[in-house]
């Protein structure tokens, strides 16, 4: 599956229009080609698409209005001026939304979260003041001889009754500003009542209008697991979407699991030798990216999904993927192999050391014993790494304090961010796993815009938890130029280089 929002075009009308029709299903009028040419036209930042393989099954389109000269409390067909337009304003202050569907069939993929996410990105991009919208309550008919529409909506935002439009809106962040009647008379289920839901723009400076299109704040989620032993797999698929479901309602960018941590699915397998039982692991691994790929989509969120062992080719790695939110798959192989993963499971090296491309900016992955050659993150942040995710496995904390100090230093000495995950508790039914020792935590460069001992966050040692931090990423480029040392530019390439040999 390939997710991509981006811009509606003029050639996307005729499977917009298959789209619309699903999502309206006989209710309303979809919108004719003449109306999306000229919205196309007179604004074409603001018309917004999602695009599955190639099909648009979702969409939000909007105009600016100039709230001084322009009554944001107008009826909707008032607003968009049957269909005409001419209320946009070039030089408004107010994102106004005047639609957003989603094809039924892809409604379980939360994509009109995604329409409201690139809705207020457009909105701070272009430094409006906010973004309004009215809103339909169609639940509300099934209450109108209860209670009045004021009601109705306190009980919806205390979340005593639920309303499919108004529930979606409060839960991206919009307030109700007004109740409108008459808002649209042919809506019978909200018995013609809406709301005026309004998004602040927190980062809006009267004076300007920002171009930039580079996000600055990238939210990391950070799962320290603690190693249970699971009836089947589908509780262990419950116990990931558990954390994807809680770590992405905080907004996150990306979530991380640690290293190796689906090997509690390894203890139907313990009386066979080390070797062939991560064999028989590996057999699940297919099975188990295809479902946090759903997750990713579903949720919306990057997800570094640990690391895992693979069969390719008679030889068996340690693989972690990373699965982005628009549906794209990547993969790193463990570069640096333990002696224990020779000794016991006859691993081998993978020769792959890249950065990858995220809609958040150049990350690179190295899994826990690599982060100890210094090489590797070095030739990653001379591609542009901007985030380094390392999950781990550690028994012991001696171990830990290797991962951990390596990581710490490759912050620095990279002037980059470093995230490592690693798993709690013990596997008394799995060889070779036994206990696990693991703080799970953020590192900075370490220079004034940063914290004094360049820990951006840390885990309560031991405990199963999440850990959710914030780095900027304009701040790596302010250290870059800026900063009181420079390590990046200040190298000596003239006296020595690290550099790939294939």
């Amino acid at each position: 599956m390939d997710i991509q929002v981006r811009n509606l075009t003029k050639k996307d009308y005729v499977g917009l229009k298959k789209s619309m029709e699903q999502a309206y299903d006989g209710v309303g009028e979809t919108w004719s080609r003449e109306n999306i040419q000229d919205l196309i036209e007179i604004f074409p930042e603001g018309q917004l698409c999602v695009e599955i393989d190639g099909q648009v099954v979702a969409c939000a389109l909007s105009i600016i209005l100039n709230s001084k000269k322009n009554n944001i409390y107008d009826s909707y067909y008032d607003i968009i001026d049957d269909g005409k337009f001419t209320k946009h304003s070039d030089d408004g202050d107010t994102l106004y939304g005047i639609e957003v569907f989603v094809h039924p069939e892809h409604r379980a993929l939360r994509l009109g979260r995604r329409l409201y996410d690139a809705r207020k990105e457009l909105c701070e991009q272009m430094n409006l003041k906010c973004i309004v919208a009215g809103g339909r309550i169609p639940n509300y008919h099934n209450y109108a001889d209860k209670m009045s529409p004021r009601v109705y909506i306190e009980k919806v935002k205390r979340k005593e009754i639920y309303d499919p439009t108004l529930t979606f809106q409060l839960s991206n962040d919009f307030h109700v500003k007004k109740i409108l009647k008459h808002y649209l008379p042919e809506d019978a289920e909200s018995m013609e009542f809406a709301t005026l839901l309004e998004w602040n723009n927190i980062y809006y400076e009267s004076e300007t209008r920002s171009i930039s299109t580079t996000k600055q704040t990238i939210r990391l989620g950070l799962v320290q697991w603690q190693m249970r032993l699971f009836d089947n797999i589908e509780a262990f698929y419950d116990q990931i979407e558990f954390f994807v479901d809680t770590v992405s309602d905080y907004g996150t960018d990306f979530i991380m699991f640690p290293e190796f941590f689906n090997t509690p699915l390894m203890s139907p397998y313990n009386d066979l030798p080390e070797r062939l039982a991560m064999e028989r692991l590996a057999q699940h691994t297919s099975d188990i990216i295809d479902r946090i790929q759903q997750f990713a989509v579903s949720y919306n969120v990057n997800i570094i999904a640990g690391s895992m062992p693979l069969m390719e080719n008679k030889k068996l790695y340690n693989v972690s993927y990373l699965c982005h939110r628009n549906g794209k798959l990547d993969e790193f192989k463990k570069i640096h192999i333990t002696p224990n993963e020779f000794k016991y499971y006859g691993m081998v090296g993978g020769s792959e050391v890249k950065v990858f491309d995220t809609d958040c900016g150049k990350v690179g992955l190295l899994i826990c014993y690599d982060v100890e050659f210094p090489e590797l993150s070095r030739i990653l942040a001379d591609q542009g790494m901007q985030i380094l995710f390392v999950p781990f496995m550690t028994d012991t904390q001696n171990g830990y304090i290797r991962v951990r100090t390596c990581a710490q230093a490759r912050a620095i000495e990279n002037e980059c961010y470093v995230a490592i995950a690693g798993s709690v508790g013990n596997l008394p039914r799995v060889n070779n796993m036994d206990i696990q020792y693991s703080q799970s935590a953020v590192f900075t460069p370490s220079d004034f815009a940063f914290p004094n001992n360049a820990i951006k966050a840390e885990a309560t040692p031991n405990a199963e938890m999440v850990l959710i931090a914030d780095v900027d990423l304009y701040a790596l480029r302010d250290l870059h130029e800026y900063g009181t040392v420079k390590v990046k530019k200040d190298r000596r390439k003239d006296l020595y280089e690290v550099k790939l040999l294939k």
